[in-house]
């Protein structure tokens, strides 16, 4: 399948693309003049007629994205460097783009409640005959057949052995659950040095291993691993309407920062999504 691209625009990182319909300021550059960069992600919008921007953005950009008519949907304290807010903006183009019906939120609303409330006690205990790891280069074909048999269509080209390979040796770190020598179950720390944060995501399960809590060994792992990495906040985007993952980040001490809403295709569709983030300092 074809996928959204990534390109350089001004001067900052940018996913656009009609499979989320939407234009992604991934990151802004340090030297970027921020009403230029605006500018554009709206003409590129129009030209290309998706329904959503989307951006990460530090809290000093504030003012530019209010005046622009941006909705402020979610916040992460100290995502950039530990010291410094990220904040998550949209901007629709269309009115059932951002949209939620009274049972939609209602149920967003429950998964939140129920995930912020979820105890650290309740610690499940890892079955016997699987182990968590930090994956390498030789496992790439195994992380791909499970991202594969897990997801019809994703954001980003998880199912390409190539660029599986090219994030791992720049930036990201894949972590899986084998059992009797399989990988049965992934994750991915897509870390940002620059700014000490990584988003944790990525997270798959085949089938037949599902129900025995393994997203949440390998988040643990993924803790643990970004605490030797020197990473001050870690953060993730969430399904919306997954009791089972938004209840996983509660349980590992996860503050619950925002809903983006129809903000991400995956599955089937383009869902709502939970920003959920944690310090390690």
């Amino acid at each position: 399948m074809m996928f959204d691209k990534i390109d350089t625009i001004s001067k900052s990182l940018v996913q656009h693309g009609p499979n989320n319909d939407r234009v992604y300021l991934m990151k802004v550059n340090a030297d970027e003049h921020i009403e230029f960069l605006i500018d554009k992600l709206y003409n590129l919008t129009l030209f290309k007629r998706y329904s959503k921007i989307f951006v990460k953005v530090p809290a000093r950009f504030r003012k530019f994205f209010l005046l622009h008519n941006y909705k402020l949907e979610a916040a992460v304290p100290g995502l950039y460097d530990g010291e410094e807010e990220g904040l998550f903006f949209s901007k629709y183009f269309n009115a059932n783009r951002g949209f939620l019906n009274t049972e939609e939120k209602k149920l967003l609303r429950e998964v939140v409640d129920v995930a912020s409330t979820a105890s650290a006690s309740e610690v499940p205990t890892i079955l016997s005959g699987y182990n968590i790891r930090v994956l390498d280069e030789t496992d790439i074909p195994a992380i791909a057949n499970v991202y594969k048999a897990v997801f019809k269509v994703y954001p980003f080209p998880i199912f390409d052995e190539q660029y599986l390979a090219e994030v791992m040796r720049s930036h990201v770190k894949f972590f899986g659950s084998e059992c009797d020598g399989e990988i049965v179950a992934v994750s991915s720390a897509e870390m940002d040095s620059e700014n000490s944060n990584a988003e944790m995501t990525d997270f798959a399960t085949l089938l037949a291993h599902r129900g025995k809590n393994l997203s949440y060994f390998l988040l643990e792992k993924m803790i643990e691993e970004m605490g030797r990495e020197g990473i001050k906040t870690l953060y993730t985007i969430a399904r919306a309407k997954s009791f089972g993952m938004n209840k996983t980040f509660g349980r590992h001490g996860f503050q619950f920062g925002g809903t983006l809403i129809k903000n991400t295709l995956i599955g089937e569709s383009i869902e709502s999504m939970n920003v959920w983030y944690k310090h390690t300092y």
